[in-house]
């Protein structure tokens, strides 16, 4: 049995570390991008007004801040595909969130008779 001096040892358990990570992380984006292609896909026929809401069309606001939803939602996952970092993902779908939550307030007031600037 070859003797291994501990240093190609410690390399050798580092590259073993980077390959899967390398693999975890891989699949981490491919999720992400699945879930993140959904939300595209919903946000896209909310702004077409394809979907209605409590059997209502959406107005033209309602379609826009849809729309908006759908474009940013393109600029994540464009990011996502050319790097994963971890914390520019996370302020990406912190906006992402909050642009949904505009959009879906404004959905909601149409249906509850209210109306937003």
């Amino acid at each position: 049995m070859p003797k291994f001096s501990r240093p190609f040892s410690i390399t050798r358990k580092i590259a073993q570390l980077k390959e899967t990570l390398k693999i975890d992380t891989q699949k981490i984006r491919e999720k992400i991008l699945q879930n993140l292609q959904a939300i595209f896909e919903n946000a896209v026929s909310m702004a077409k007004g394809e979907t209605t809401v409590n059997k209502e069309t959406l107005n033209i606001k309602q379609r826009q801040a849809w729309a908006r939803v759908a474009a940013y939602t393109a600029q994540v996952i464009q990011s996502i595909a050319k790097g994963f970092d971890e914390h520019q993902i996370d302020q990406d779908l912190a906006k992402l969130e909050e642009l949904i939550n505009e959009a879906a307030a404004k959905t909601k007031t149409k249906t509850t008779g209210t109306t937003t600037n």
